[in-house]
C-alpha cells in the first residue's frame, strides 16, 4: 500500500510555514509567494539529495526524478555546482 504523502510530516511543515508566513505580514500586500515557496524548499531539497548521493548528480537525478541537466541548471541557479 502506498503512503499519501499529501498528509505527512513535510507537507505539514510547509503548511505551518506558510500560515506563519501570512500572520507575519499583518495586512501587508505581496506577491510572487508560489515562486518564494518553491526557491526556499527547493535549494535544501537539492543540498540534502546532493549530500545523501555524496555528490553524484546522475544518481540525485534519479531520486528526485528530474532530467540530470535540469539537476544541473538549478544546481548552478543556487551556487551548488562547486
Amino acid at each position: 500500500m502506498k503512503k499519501n504523502h499529501l498528509n505527512g510530516p513535510l507537507s505539514n511543515a510547509v503548511q505551518h510555514s506558510v500560515q506563519r508566513y501570512f500572520r507575519q505580514l499583518n495586512g501587508e500586500q505581496v506577491t510572487g509567494i508560489y515562486d518564494m515557496v518553491l526557491q526556499e524548499t527547493e535549494r535544501p531539497l537539492l543540498e540534502v539529495t546532493m549530500h545523501e548521493v555524496g555528490g553524484n548528480q546522475t544518481r540525485a537525478a534519479k531520486m528526485l526524478g528530474i532530467n540530470r541537466n535540469t539537476l544541473r541548471k538549478k544546481l548552478a541557479r543556487y551556487g551548488l555546482d562547486q
